[in-house]
């Protein structure tokens, strides 16, 4: 076993800037915070506990297929967040891995890729089977699994309740290289014999705490006890308590630890912050990339908020249902991409968030002059880490303003 090693992270520390703004584009202020800079949760800020010391920078250093690493990086991935630097090798060769970080961290991506890496793409049975607590998680695991695999043309269903049993356990037995479900629906795939566990080589439970609270502990050991002996478990969880540990001693093998402790406020949960304190006419928020708005909504629809959101894979007619519904105020709080930016002239606009500062600084004005139309005052909100300090210090020396760290009455302000 190697050494528990203790490290502080300090990837993803910065601001989230503030700007009160005329429609003439003068006269911005801005939001200090410390966290990470969201999703796919790429850096973690807090500290890191391990018995695992070996790191890996970049997702070039672990030695993945090139099928792989094609699709890491056509899914978006540019850098491995924190717990993929450590988790995903440990995975890869063979060791049972417990991560214990909260959502937003890259979990999902560090047990896909360390799958992905393993499956001997010859075999079309099931080679791993991953238990989530709820059908929506199984099916976003799924999407993840296939977009990565892309170019592997990986196989992988989403064995979850809700479905036809007869249709599930068809496409059972023509086969899946990858299996992810929740706990009910898959032991009665394995009672029925549609799923042979025999082949299986990789057993991940997502959100151990979450099915545990959830009254699955039952199924959970049902479906372990069907598995080959040699079975290699991957444990994921946000928390750690007694039914969890006991989970981990009754079904892993000196397995290496990986905790990040969360110690600062994310991105995600300062946005989550602003919505709940500020009363909003209407807000638009901006993210760089379609994926990072399809993140940002499900991330905010998952805390209850009621966000619309609008990017470019959406066809013209979905657009413009989402358009009139947010023109008629039905829909307060827009998240969308540049490529819309100048499209949305939305008269009671009060607040703009730039979730991501602008890969273009023309943009940047773009975006703000949504918010304070029509004479009106408009605030903009800037979420910068310390990547974008540069960025945002070319802003306000291309637009000859400054931007400010956001004053506690900003609520005043809107």
């Amino acid at each position: 076993m190697q050494p528990k090693q203790t490290e502080r992270v300090k990837e993803g520390t910065g601001k989230a800037s503030f700007e009160s703004r005329d429609e003439d584009g003068t006269n911005q202020n801005d939001v200090e915070y410390k966290g990470d800079s969201g999703p796919p949760g790429m850096e973690v800020d807090g500290i890191i506990e391990s018995n695992w010391n070996e790191i890996a920078d970049n997702f070039d250093e672990m030695n993945l297929r090139e099928e792989l690493l094609r699709g890491i990086y056509a899914y978006g991935f540019e850098k491995p967040s924190a717990i993929q630097q450590r988790a995903i090798i440990p995975c890869i060769r063979g060791h049972d891995v417990i991560a214990q970080a909260q959502s937003g961290t890259g979990k999902t991506a560090t047990f896909s890729i360390s799958i992905l890496q393993q499956l001997d793409l010859n075999v079309k049975s099931c080679q791993a089977l991953i238990l989530a607590p709820t059908r929506e998680l199984a099916q976003q695991i799924q999407k993840v699994v296939l977009a990565l695999g892309d170019f592997m043309g990986v196989t992988c269903h989403a064995c979850i309740g809700g479905t036809n049993v007869k249709e599930d356990a068809r496409k059972l037995e023509i086969g899946a290289q990858v299996i992810v479900g929740t706990p009910g629906r898959v032991s009665d795939m394995i009672t029925r014999k549609a799923l042979n566990p025999k082949t299986i080589k990789l057993f991940v439970l997502d959100e151990a705490d979450e099915m545990l609270s959830r009254g699955f502990k039952e199924q959970i050991h049902e479906v372990f006890t069907k598995m080959p002996y040699d079975i290699r478990v991957n444990l994921l969880s946000a928390t750690m308590p007694a039914e969890v540990l006991e989970v981990t001693k009754k079904f892993m093998r000196n397995p290496i630890r990986i905790l990040v402790k969360k110690e600062e406020l994310t991105l995600e949960e300062t946005l989550c912050d602003i919505y709940e304190t500020l009363t909003i006419t209407q807000a638009v928020i901006f993210c760089n990339t379609r994926r990072k708005v399809d993140w940002l909504t499900q991330q905010m629809h998952a805390k209850d908020f009621t966000v619309s959101a609008m990017h470019g894979d959406m066809d013209q007619k979905e657009r413009e249902v989402i358009m009139r519904e947010f023109r008629s105020g039905s829909s307060r709080v827009l998240i969308t991409t540049d490529l819309l930016a100048r499209g949305i002239d939305v008269q009671q606009v009060s607040l703009v968030i730039n979730y991501d500062l602008p890969n273009n600084r023309e943009n940047y004005i773009h975006r703000i002059g949504r918010g304070g139309r029509f004479g009106r005052k408009g605030v903009a909100i800037n979420f910068v880490t310390d990547e974008d300090k540069k960025s945002l210090h070319d802003i306000e020396t291309f637009y000859n303003t400054q931007i400010n760290e956001m004053p506690q009455n900003v609520a005043d302000l809107i």
